[in-house]
């Protein structure tokens, strides 16, 4: 089942040049792990709930036991400074769905354990 490492990231105005070095090198720290952009911190086209300030980072990755071995690789480590001295933000790894989710079935669950309580 894919995984995801999700960053909600707010950059400052003006990035610093280590953040620069950061985003050439990120890509050779996912390769060994099968780790791939899906969202790069681009520019918002809507939000229509809420508000959305910051930047999304989106990397998929084969499983969770990948993206866990990516954030916590040395590689990834030894980059790592480089954001986090200079982007405040949230960074979560999280399991995606199966091919086969069902979300009816889903609401069906929540509803028995609900009415169980």
């Amino acid at each position: 089942m894919s995984a995801y490492a999700i960053g909600n990231l707010r950059p400052p105005t003006r990035l610093p040049e280590d953040t620069f070095t950061y985003i050439e090198r990120v890509q050779d720290t996912l390769d060994p792990f099968g780790g791939r952009f899906l969202v790069h911190g681009a520019q918002q086209r809507e939000v229509p709930e809420g508000s959305w300030p910051e930047a999304l980072v989106i990397i998929a990755f084969p499983s969770y036991a990948d993206a866990q071995a990516w954030y916590h690789s040395p590689a990834y480590q030894e980059l790592l400074p480089l954001r986090t001295r200079h982007i405040d933000g949230d960074v979560l790894l999280i399991d995606g769905v199966p091919e086969d989710y069902d979300p009816a079935a889903t609401a069906r669950a929540l509803r028995a354990a609900q009415a169980a309580t």
